[in-house]
């Protein structure tokens, strides 16, 4: 299948970044016909065998919705521009990630030249909505203030449902968010996951020689992975009388000072790639991931992957990824207590990092992009719009 992929990320260090880039070598290393389209620095078009890659600039009029990331009104008017080079293609598929400039003109390109259209969700932006603005309205009494954020995650997840129920086909990271795009759009939704490196991320890159216990964190340094729970877990560790602790934060955001300022015992290396990342990783004890609105949650299948066992919450993707008691531990009001929990038992956390890395071993990224050509052929299929249930159980929801 020729397939036009709309990323709404690429170059950006988030997972829905690290994914499409693993998507695009996935593609290069099985010589599969693929257009990726894409924000960059400079408008550029290459070919390289079957392979095609269209990176639009961004203009002036771009509004900053992350430290790296934005969104161009003007963009979707280039549909002249990107149709062209799309029509030559001659995709079978057009997929989307989301409502985000890129995602917009891809959605109205596939309208526009008849292509089927796929859309996966990766990032729950009603929920992101929310939280920024709680604490852009922080000033506003508490019980006005849940009121006026839970409207406006509502109306921003029926905005964003909308938008996906475009597409003849849906993929989501994690079971609720299929079971709940189901619903709101009465489209098939097949389960999307994501894979890991395990070449490069590794325990035998550790090379640390000092005893004290490293809780780690990496991504986004904001408000909507929840952070500041971080501080409550060091408050339990000392309740405890656990004293030879560190946290690594590893990551940028506007939360990053304020941790700065309310963490006793902490590093703060900033944003690291690749091998410098790896060897972070695996020096690190414990992963802790405090976070509400995480789809998935790519860097503890990281973690994983370096004999990190982790810390989530109850809500959102991450759940779904730890085995509670066997790989990490999920916890929600008692987040921290379950944190102390691996710190204080050394046999459990040795037996955790053996799972962590078996779990690791076992999420291919060539096996998540062979469900997604599976779920293209769906896509495809003439009673696609009409598909309640499909072949790729337990992938889709019934």
């Amino acid at each position: 299948m020729r397939v036009a992929f709309f990323t709404d990320s690429f170059h950006e260090v988030n997972g829905v970044a690290l994914t499409s880039r693993q998507f695009d070598a996935f593609a290069r290393r099985r010589g599969l016909p693929f257009l990726s389209v894409h924000a960059g620095p400079i408008t550029d078009y290459r070919v390289e065998g079957e392979h095609r890659t269209l990176e639009l600039a961004r203009s002036r009029a771009a509004v900053p919705i992350d430290r790296d990331m934005s969104f161009d009104p003007t963009l979707p008017q280039r549909k002249e521009e990107a149709g062209r080079l799309l029509k030559d293609f001659r995709p079978d598929v057009i997929h989307i990630t989301g409502p985000s400039d890129i995602g917009i003109l891809g959605a109205w390109l596939a309208h526009r030249q008849r292509v089927p259209l796929l859309a996966s969700w990766h990032t729950n932006l009603h929920e992101f909505a929310a939280l920024r603005l709680n604490k852009l309205i922080g000033f506003v009494p508490a019980a006005a203030r849940r009121k006026v954020t839970q409207f406006a995650e509502d109306q921003a997840l029926a905005i964003c449902a909308k938008f996906f129920g475009l597409a003849r086909v849906l993929m989501a990271p994690n079971q609720d968010l299929v079971d709940l795009l189901h619903k709101r759009t009465g489209k098939p939704v097949f389960l999307m996951e994501r894979g890991a490196d395990t070449v490069l991320f590794d325990p035998q890159k550790r090379a640390r020689t000092d005893d004290v216990f490293t809780l780690g964190f990496v991504g986004r340094v904001t408000p909507e992975k929840g952070v500041r729970a971080l501080v409550d877990v060091e408050r339990a560790l000392l309740a405890a009388g656990i004293s030879n602790y560190r946290f690594l934060i590893v990551g940028d955001g506007n939360e990053r000072e304020w941790l700065r300022h309310n963490l006793q015992r902490a590093e703060f290396p900033g944003v690291l790639r690749g091998e410098e990342l790896a060897r972070t990783y695996a020096n690190m004890d414990l992963f802790v991931f405090p976070s509400h609105t995480d789809t998935f949650g790519n860097v503890i299948v990281e973690a994983f992957a370096s004999g990190v066992p982790a810390v989530v919450t109850s809500h959102g993707g991450p759940k779904f990824v730890v085995e509670s008691g066997v790989s990490g531990l999920v916890g929600d009001r008692d987040f921290a207590e379950q944190a102390v929990r691996i710190v204080r038992d050394p046999e459990l956390h040795r037996s955790m990092r053996a799972a962590a890395r078996a779990k690791a071993l076992s999420m291919s990224w060539d096996r998540v992009f062979e469900k997604v050509y599976e779920a293209y052929a769906v896509c495809l299929a003439p009673s696609a719009r009409h598909i309640k249930s499909a072949r790729l159980a337990p992938s889709v929801t019934r």
